[in-house]
């Protein structure tokens, strides 16, 4: 039986060309990867179009080999989707990939807009009478560009996404796409949010679907040198404060900083519970935070709260920074404390046993 699956757990989705790395199979199995992540498979932009019949078929022996391995193995399994290329090619590889649903979770469907939408919601419907996947649209085409167009669109598209709502999973975004369309590029110590041509797209895509979808932040293309993590993790700063969650990777050093920056603090945890627990038939819908330091308030926080909750129930809780710094402080004086006691006179017994194995002056500091 298949896990239940939303939004939320999709996480860092970890990108693997169809027809590349035959190794992925034995990382998965062995667990190589940090977890948790997701997998998508891309048949489309990674794939040359005279290779995409060959692609499909590795995908398959992909495919095949990790459900074999999950049959009888124990490792981590991550939720795994197929970018096709088109409507035409899901309705087939949905019925062709049928024999690996039990670990085949769904398709992203690349470059989703007006002008393709209708196909892809028909396909949806009519691979939903047999069998039952998820669907993740990537908003990046360049018709998003016009300004004076872009908003009544993606209300429009909104309108017709929602008819099959229970089967998208998230939305998506291609920051790469849209930042090419302009002829950008991002340095590692710049964000997206830099971009503001393609900033303000981005920001549009949230405010249309964002109160209803869960809306995965933008690919982040450094996975080593200097600055790439640092980079990364502004970035997702700003992706979650603008209402973002999750992130497309492209390299597993990616992975646990994503997982780290999904985490959510312990005071937003602490306030969201308070929140979401509130006595709303009490005379106040208002209060002080559980550290004194801010307001909340059912009728405008709730919401926010519960995104909170959702992220620390499959991320966790960050330990306090105050409370981080303060054991170190509580350390560090212990560790004073007996090397100053290291050979004194006076000392007797097993704490002078233990002084003599306590490692020499500068650990710890």
């Amino acid at each position: 039986m298949r896990s239940k699956l939303t939004g939320y757990d999709v996480g860092a989705l970890l990108y693997c060309p169809a027809n590349a790395h035959g190794s992925i199979v034995g990382a998965i199995v062995e667990q190589r990867f940090p977890t948790p992540y997701s997998l998508a498979f891309c048949l489309e932009d990674t794939v040359r179009e005279d290779a995409v019949a060959d692609a499909e078929r590795m995908l398959r022996g992909t495919l095949s080999r990790i459900a074999s391995a999950a049959e009888g193995g124990s490792f981590f399994l991550p939720p795994i989707f197929v970018r096709v290329r088109s409507p035409e090619q899901l309705l087939r590889l949905a019925e062709e990939y049928a024999p690996f649903s039990s670990i085949l979770r769904g398709f992203i469907l690349p470059k989703f807009f007006l002008e393709n939408c209708g196909a892809y919601l028909a396909a949806i419907r009519s691979i939903g009478r047999t069998e039952e996947y998820f669907y993740m649209p990537v908003f990046e085409s360049a018709a998003m560009i016009p300004p004076q167009t872009r908003r009544e669109a993606l209300t429009e598209v909104r309108a017709q996404l929602d008819t099959v709502s229970g089967s998208i999973l998230n939305i998506r975004v291609g920051g790469n796409d849209l930042s090419h369309a302009f002829g950008l590029r991002r340095p590692a110590n710049r964000t997206i949010y830099d971009l503001r041509p393609v900033a303000d797209i981005l920001i549009d895509i949230v405010a249309a679907f964002g109160t209803q979808y869960v809306v995965s932040g933008p690919v982040w293309e450094y996975y080593s040198g200097e600055g790439w993590e640092e980079g990364l993790r502004r970035e997702m700063e700003l992706d979650l404060l603008n209402g973002f969650t999750g992130k497309t990777v492209i390299h597993p050093n990616q992975i646990p900083v994503v997982n780290e920056m999904l985490r959510v603090s312990q005071r937003d945890y602490a306030d969201a519970r308070a929140i979401l627990n509130w006595d709303t038939g009490s005379g106040s819908l208002v209060s002080a935070s559980e550290d004194g330091g801010r307001m909340n308030e059912y009728n405008t926080h709730s919401r926010w709260a519960r995104r909170i909750v959702l992220r620390a129930e499959r991320y966790g809780v960050r330990a306090c920074a105050n409370v981080k710094k303060n054991l170190d402080k509580s350390a560090k004086k212990i560790i004073c404390a007996m090397e100053r006691l290291r050979g004194s006179p006076s000392l007797r017994g097993p704490w002078a046993a233990l002084l003599r194995v306590w490692p020499e002056s500068g650990h710890g500091k």
